[in-house]
């Protein structure tokens, strides 16, 4: 069975312009969930932040799993009802054998992150 493990992360709610604008820690992934929404995969300082309003916090919610990319396709042509992204990388979110997902398109690689609740259940479908 695959390990689906908390996942490192912060979540920041910003004016639009100021999450276009962020630099982000070197080896993060950065997940746009709305226009003033971002997650992202790691502690991140609020002076990536150019908004003095910005909320920044770590995001303590969320569990994930990195499948090699043959495997994930395989699982995800069965399992989800919308169309995969074609380039890479890519972000996509929705639900998937009946779990929210959010989805990081690497090149050789898929993030799959789920909220922490659900975990055992992602775990169990991957297998």
């Amino acid at each position: 069975m695959r390990v689906v493990e908390r996942l490192n992360a912060a979540r920041i709610v910003a004016i639009p312009a100021a999450i276009d604008a962020a630099t982000w820690p070197t080896g993060a992934l950065a997940f746009r969930l709305a226009p003033d929404e971002v997650l992202v995969t790691a502690s991140t300082p609020a002076g990536v932040i150019d908004d003095a309003h910005a909320i920044v916090e770590r995001e303590t919610g969320f569990s994930a799993v990195w499948v090699d990319s043959a495997q994930a396709i395989d699982f995800l042509e069965r399992e989800c009802d919308w169309e995969l992204p074609r380039e890479r990388p890519a972000f996509a979110q929705g639900m998937v054998a009946g779990l929210p997902l959010k989805l990081w398109f690497g090149q050789d690689r898929v993030l799959m992150v789920v909220a922490s609740p659900c975990a055992a259940d992602l775990a169990e479908r991957l297998r």
